[in-house]
């Protein structure tokens, strides 16, 4: 499946910068030190990009990370404030558990997940983190799930329905479980 291409210069684009690592790299002087930085970028209304920068001054990575996100940014299908359905990523040893949530609920995520769903626009969602809780994996599986993430028509073109009938079917279940 081929992704499309978002031209960043279209969009309003706000910059986090979810973490900033000080790595070091022994050579025959001592330590060299530079910074590492992972770098997410949204419009609040259904895009996001993650980036990745390293240089040796914290704002040059910040920089770079962030042209990184930029090149990097996909599309995310919303209802409403939500998510459409649920969906379990794993990326390397981290698994991530997004799930769409009432209105009014908030974003109930951890440290990695919070910023990506932020800036992608969603303000109702429930996650979860297993396994390790690194801070870029754990941006990077959400933003993986995400982008996995398929939209209520393109659910609906899938199984020959209207989108009405596939949500009203979702409520049907839902009333049911609930009862």
């Amino acid at each position: 499946m081929k992704r499309e291409r978002i031209n960043p210069d279209t969009l309003e684009l706000d910059e986090r910068v979810v973490l900033i690592n000080r790595v070091s790299k022994v050579v025959k002087g001592g330590r060299r030190f530079s910074f590492s930085t992972v770098v997410v970028v949204g419009d609040g209304k259904g895009h996001v990009g993650i980036g990745m920068g390293k240089a040796a001054e914290v704002p040059d990575a910040i920089r770079k990370g962030a042209e990184a996100a930029k090149r990097n940014l996909i599309r995310v299908p919303l209802v409403h404030s939500t998510i459409p359905h649920e969906i379990v990523t794993k990326f390397a040893a981290t698994k991530v558990m997004l799930r769409p949530a009432a209105p009014g609920t908030g974003v109930i995520a951890g440290r990695g997940v919070r910023p990506v769903v932020e800036a992608a626009g969603i303000k109702d969602l429930l996650s979860k983190v297993y396994g390790s809780n690194n801070p870029v994996n754990v941006v990077k599986a959400t933003f993986k799930a995400l982008s996995e993430m398929t939209s209520l028509q393109e659910m609906a073109r899938r199984r020959d329905m209207t989108p009405q009938e596939l949500n009203a079917r979702r409520m049907r279940r839902e009333t049911t479980e609930a009862a």
